[in-house]
C-alpha cells in the first residue's frame, strides 16, 4: 500500500539561477515515501526531484522554464550528436548500478561544479566538506525509491556520473555531472544518447530531460534532441512548431 504523505512550501521569491536579471519562486513538496507511479503522475504535470524533494517553477513574471521529454521510437540523431556517439561507443565503458558516494564521485562533483561557476556563472558553494557530503547524500544516494547511476570511465578513470529514475512512463534524467577535462567527450550529449537507447530497448516512450530554458546555455541544449515535445502553460505536452523551441 503507498503512502502518501507529503509538505508542500512556496519559497519566497529570488534571484533566477537560469536567467539573469529574472527572479524566480519555487514550489516544493517534500515526499519521502514517494513511489515510481506517483512521481510518474507528478513528472508528467511539470514536476522534477532530488531525494525526496520535488520541485517546479511558481514564477509570475516568467515561464520560460518548460519540462521537455523526447520522443523515443521517432528520435533521429544529428551529425552532432552522431559523432560524439561514435567518439566515446568504442572507448567509454557504460555502467549501471546503485547510486554512492566515494572520494571519487565527490571530487568529480567538485571538479564539475568549479568548471561551472568558472565558465557558466553558477552560484559557488560556501559549505564546509561535511556539509557537502550531507548534500551530495541528501540530493542523490537517498532516494524515496530506487535509482539508477549511469557511469562513464576511460581506461578505468570515472569521468562521468549520471543519477536516472527508472519509471513507467520513460527514463527521467536527474543529473549529470563529468570531468572538465574531457570536454571534448560531449558527455553530455553522450548520456542522453544512451537514455534514449535504452528507453528505446526497453520499449518506453519517453526520456524526460527536465527543465528546458531558452537563453540558458547550461539548459539549452536539450533542444537539440529531436523530435520533443514540452509542457505548455495549459498543463498539455506538445511537439514545438519552430526549430528555436
Amino acid at each position: 500500500m503507498e503512502r502518501n504523505v507529503t509538505t508542500r512550501v512556496l519559497a519566497p521569491p529570488g534571484a533566477c539561477e537560469y536567467l539573469p536579471g529574472q527572479t524566480w519562486r519555487m514550489e516544493y513538496e517534500f515526499a519521502p515515501f514517494l513511489s515510481k507511479r506517483q512521481y510518474s503522475t507528478r513528472l508528467i504535470e511539470g514536476w522534477r526531484r532530488f531525494g525526496d524533494t520535488m520541485f517546479r517553477p511558481r514564477c509570475r513574471s516568467c515561464d520560460a522554464c518548460r519540462s521537455l521529454r523526447v520522443i523515443v521510437d521517432r528520435f533521429q540523431p544529428d551529425r552532432s550528436q552522431r559523432r560524439a556517439f561514435k567518439k566515446n561507443s568504442t572507448t567509454t565503458n557504460v555502467s549501471i548500478g546503485e547510486p554512492i558516494l566515494d572520494a571519487t564521485r565527490l571530487a568529480l562533483y567538485q571538479r564539475f561544479h568549479a568548471h561551472r561557476e568558472t565558465t557558466r556563472g553558477w552560484r559557488g558553494s560556501e559549505t564546509d566538506r561535511e556539509s557537502e557530503i550531507d548534500a551530495y547524500v541528501s540530493t542523490f544516494v537517498n532516494n524515496p525509491f530506487p535509482t539508477s547511476e549511469w557511469r562513464f570511465e576511460i581506461d578505468d578513470r570515472l569521468i562521468g556520473v549520471g543519477l536516472v529514475d527508472d519509471l513507467p512512463i520513460g527514463l527521467s534524467a536527474i543529473y549529470l555531472m563529468h570531468d572538465p577535462e574531457f570536454l571534448d567527450r560531449s558527455i553530455g550529449t553522450f548520456n542522453v544518447l544512451c537514455l534514449i537507447e535504452e528507453a528505446r530497448r526497453r520499449g518506453l516512450p519517453h526520456v524526460y530531460l527536465g527543465y528546458h530554458v531558452g537563453g540558458c546555455r547550461s539548459l539549452d541544449y536539450k533542444a537539440r534532441f529531436r523530435p520533443h515535445e514540452v509542457l505548455d502553460a495549459e498543463g498539455v505536452w506538445r511537439e514545438p512548431t519552430t526549430r528555436n523551441s
